[in-house]
């Protein structure tokens, strides 16, 4: 492992982050990617110029992401044992995003259930870009499934797989490159060229953990879904727009068994997307469905890497 921890360590750090997120959530105040944000957001009005945007956009990066993942690396290499456990479970709390995706999500599930189509709509529009203000009850839940299936890669699972790979600084960086091709690798004119960088970064970061996000779809499928989630992986992912996003999403409506992307609005323009999943439309409780999937995938692989490690050290005390 790059973070030079072993495996069982690794394990035991993995559970402690994971704990951390779901008992406090989100630091309400200083959060750390607040600062990040701010900190981006006064890069990019520094570099996103004309000419020489594509070659800009990579420098920007580059200064708002190594300097504190770098910063972070160095401390884990010169604190003392305990502290450098504690720097690494940190940095895991500070860039998981389980619980903030219960809190944002479930809250659409309640508010359709109870018929506040009002409330629903305000709430989806604060994590999902389309326009919602005259979305359906049926558009309300799709665009709340989406974004559980889509996140619990980019807010959860990638997450855990980079902290394996280099713990907390390694956690760090896929938190902040995600961040960063969220806020600006977008194909418009301002950002077309200077957020391609940021995009395609993500893009690599993403490349593995989305596809054991969506075999775990697959797996955690219910009775009669797996072939199904498959199926709409291998056949459905290449056409989606995202590379990495395409698998995921479409195993994920497959497990689930509904059909997802199709029409969306996007700044008044109906946008034909290509179809997830399949089966009928997305009702209220699909939402609720998402959030189990996206949790059991993490319980899923917090007990593969347990149960490794135990053999592991079972292994070298035989």
């Amino acid at each position: 492992m790059l973070s030079g921890l072993p495996l069982a360590e690794l394990a035991l750090l993995l559970v402690a982050g994971v704990a951390l997120d779901l008992l406090l959530g989100e630091a309400r105040r200083w959060h750390p990617l607040v600062g990040f944000g701010r900190l981006a957001n006064a890069i990019e009005a520094r570099f996103n110029r004309a000419g020489g945007r594509l070659a800009r956009g990579a420098l920007a990066w580059v200064l708002a992401v190594l300097p504190p993942v770098l910063a972070a690396a160095c401390l884990a290499w010169v604190l003392p044992d305990a502290g450098t456990m504690l720097l690494h479970a940190f940095l895991l709390y500070f860039a998981l995003g389980l619980r903030s995706l219960r809190e944002h999500t479930i809250p659409i599930f309640r508010a359709l259930r109870a018929g506040q189509l009002d409330e629903a709509r305000r709430l989806t529009g604060r994590i999902v870009s389309r326009d919602t203000r005259d979305a359906s009850t049926s558009d309300l839940a799709k665009a709340g499934a989406e974004s559980l299936l889509e996140n619990g890669n980019d807010a959860v699972f990638g997450t855990l797989f980079w902290f394996l790979v280099a713990g907390g600084p390694g956690a760090l960086l896929f938190r902040l490159a995600n961040t960063l091709d969220a806020m600006w690798g977008y194909r418009s004119e301002r950002f077309n060229l200077f957020g391609r960088a940021a995009a395609r970064i993500d893009d690599v970061l993403n490349f593995v953990p989305a596809r054991l996000t969506a075999l775990s779809y697959v797996l955690l499928a219910p009775r009669g879904g797996h072939a199904r989630a498959w199926r709409c992986w291998r056949a459905q992912a290449p056409a989606w727009s995202s590379p990495n996003a395409g698998p995921v999403m479409a195993s994920g409506a497959g497990a689930l068994g509904i059909a997802l992307g199709g029409a969306a609005r996007y700044d008044g323009v109906v946008e034909q997307r290509p179809p997830l999943g399949l089966g009928r439309d997305a009702v209220p409780v699909d939402v609720l469905r998402a959030w189990r999937l996206v949790l059991g995938t993490t319980l899923l692989w917090l007990g593969a890497v347990c149960i490794l490690a135990l053999l592991m050290w079972g292994a070298g005390h035989a």
